[in-house]
């Protein structure tokens, strides 16, 4: 299934899921369930997330600071070795890849320094360095497409927003798994219990043929009735309950 249509029916499921529940549909919410429709496709170098994180412009630019930011973390990165030297070596390294490898290459640097500054603030981020580490380098429809990564994901949401209430975690983990529900729809389908060799696997479609433009527009409007069914009964209770207490 193509990134847009990723984006558009698991976060519109999810929030609309996650407004079932109860739980408060937050501007944290909404954008953690964007991220999260697209986030299992981060193996993938010419997804709608990997080159709207890190666009053509912006490698470019990354290519010829390489040395400075190399020397930067040598010399001034506030970690002891040898965690500096190593990112100052990945640093080097990247100035020489392909386009689609420096993309892979710039989401480990920022996982390791992820791993390594992060954990100051929050035990949890070295799990989500580690994470971005493994989704970026792992094959397209890998482990990313897994009930593993999917717990991950969402456990690790949970650690870090828990406090905060469940919507969070919950959006995240909603628009995880939408993706990959999605994603079984196609012929090729999705391996999500390896080393188990069975596929979930409908055989709907293929992404960007026919058939699978004609499954993507269904399930957009699926997501759309969803979404204002469940959105505008909300509305309706909220209009319902300011015209009690406007009257009482």
């Amino acid at each position: 299934m193509m990134g847009k249509a990723h984006l558009i029916i698991g976060t519109g499921v999810s929030l609309s899921l996650l407004a079932l529940t109860g739980a408060p549909v937050t501007v944290g919410a909404v954008a953690i369930a964007a991220v999260s429709s697209l986030l299992p496709d981060i193996d993938h170098p010419n997804s709608i997330l990997v080159t709207r994180a890190l666009p053509d412009r912006l490698l470019r630019i990354l290519q010829s600071a390489m040395l400075l930011i190399a020397a930067a973390l040598l010399f001034y990165a506030p970690v002891a070795q040898p965690w500096n030297s190593v990112l100052a070596a990945i640093a080097v390294v990247a100035m020489f890849l392909p386009e689609q490898a420096l993309r892979k290459g710039a989401f480990v640097l920022i996982g390791l320094a992820v791993i390594v500054l992060g954990e100051r603030y929050a035990p949890w981020n070295r799990m989500g360095g580690i994470l971005l580490i493994v989704f970026s380098l792992a094959p397209h429809r890998g482990i990313t497409h897994t009930i593993y990564a999917l717990a991950a994901w969402t456990l690790l949401l949970y650690g870090l927003t828990s406090a905060h209430g469940p919507s969070i975690w919950l959006a995240g983990g909603l628009g995880y798994a939408a993706h990959l529900i999605c994603d079984s729809l196609t012929k090729n389908g999705i391996r999500p219990l390896p080393p188990l060799k069975w596929k979930l696997r409908f055989g709907l479609m293929t992404t960007g043929k026919k058939s699978g433009r004609r499954v993507e527009t269904i399930g957009i409007w699926i997501t759309a009735i969803l979404f204002a069914a469940v959105f505008g009964i909300r509305l309706l209770e909220y209009g319902g309950r300011l015209y009690v207490k406007l009257t009482s």
